[in-house]
């Protein structure tokens, strides 16, 4: 399985952008879709998660009700639509999948991840 990431660039802050995440297949051990973000010298963040199945979502405190993570299982790809982006958002994002969702979207249970793409929030 792989993944590839789009969507990033450089956004000033409050404004928006839609990252995509498709997969070249999705394995029968594969139950859930997570974005999470890293910035150089700290640690990985999860960000978000769905469940393929059901489409049910787990956000990080740190985004809840600005990012939302929805799915297209037809085109294997799953988006994060990001708003109300605050510089403290800047970090290289990527998706992963595995076969479930942490509470809180935290970055555990990873069974495949992406190469990322950078997101950059100027104020």
């Amino acid at each position: 399985m792989q993944l590839v990431e789009s969507g990033g660039g450089l956004v000033q802050a409050g404004e928006s952008l839609r990252l995509s995440c498709t997969a070249s297949e999705i394995p029968s051990h594969i139950y859930a879709v997570s974005w999470f973000r890293q910035v150089p010298g700290k640690e990985r963040e999860g960000v978000s998660c769905i469940v393929l199945q059901n489409g049910n979502t787990f956000y990080a405190p740190s985004v809840k009700g600005r990012f939302t993570t929805s799915r297209d299982n037809a085109k294997r790809t799953v988006y994060l639509q990001m708003n109300s982006l605050k510089p403290e958002d800047t970090a290289q994002y990527a998706c992963a999948a595995g076969a479930w969702c942490a509470a809180d979207a935290a970055p555990l249970g990873y069974a495949y991840q992406g190469q990322g793409t950078e997101v950059t929030v100027s104020s």
